[in-house]
């Protein structure tokens, strides 16, 4: 079924309207319902659903953010690096809007995009800016600052501690943010977690690398290297999941 509400959706992303193409959605599901606009953003390239998806985070819900598939999300998140935003602002708005929506298993999307290609640098982009925290919770069972002494641990020693006990329960860090998102996926998907951490470290290899020598006035808490500036894929970073020719509104 093609619906025409698709097909002025596009035009107005391409327009740079993204606001008018998620009101032509949200038309589509208020003439026909919410499954239509689940159809109808399967009709969507993933490049046009992100164009309107990452614009809206908790702050300012989107019927999209509401409705999209795990499946859907994942194909878009993998894509949202062309935007070239090095602080991330937008993927973790967009993330957290849509992985802790209501009435909704967060764990469903994790394994979505965890598991598609490019899924894990996605991941590793969202938790960049924490990643001494995170280091500090695969090592101690815990987030608190106090317990990162700013060590990085082996990698068969992570795979060791993915599998002990939280000190923290869910409910403790339930902040519907890095925090909790960090929490499930040791929880419920160790391995990605896993992948994302060799990613990240395989950044920091490579920024120090870069900047041997020189003094580092941006280091992060817990004595981790602040990750904004590195943006690089690295050795056991994923492949680009989008062919950089393709033709995008982004």
């Amino acid at each position: 079924m093609h619906y025409p509400a698709v097909v002025k959706a596009l035009s107005l992303i391409q327009a740079g309207d993204i606001v008018g193409a998620e009101s032509a959605l949200v038309e589509l599901a208020d003439a026909e319902g919410d499954q239509a606009l689940v159809l109808a953003m399967d009709q969507m390239p993933p490049k046009d659903l992100l164009a309107v998806i990452r614009e809206y985070d908790t702050s300012k819900e989107s019927v999209l953010n509401l409705l999209v598939t795990p499946e859907q999300f994942s194909r878009a998140v993998v894509i949202e690096k062309q935007y070239k935003d090095l602080t991330h602002a937008h993927l973790r708005g967009m993330m957290n809007s849509v992985i802790f929506r209501e009435d909704n298993d967060p764990v469903e999307f994790l394994r979505a995009i965890g598991e598609r290609e490019g899924g894990c640098d996605a991941l590793a982009d969202y938790l960049a800016d924490h990643w001494g925290r995170v280091e500090s919770y695969l090592r101690s069972g815990t987030f608190e600052p106090s317990e990162d002494t700013g060590g990085v641990l082996s990698e068969a020693d992570l795979v060791t501690t993915m599998y002990n006990e939280s000190k923290v329960e869910r409910d403790e860090i339930a902040d519907h943010d890095w925090m909790e998102f960090t929490w499930l996926l040791r929880a419920e998907c160790p391995d990605i977690l896993i992948e994302t951490m060799v990613i990240l470290r395989a950044r920091v290899r490579a920024y120090d690398a870069e900047h041997e020598g020189e003094e580092d006035d941006h280091l992060h808490q817990g004595g981790h290297t602040a990750f904004r500036e590195t943006h690089g894929e690295g050795e056991g970073s994923q492949k680009r999941a989008v062919d950089p020719d393709e033709e995008s509104a982004i």
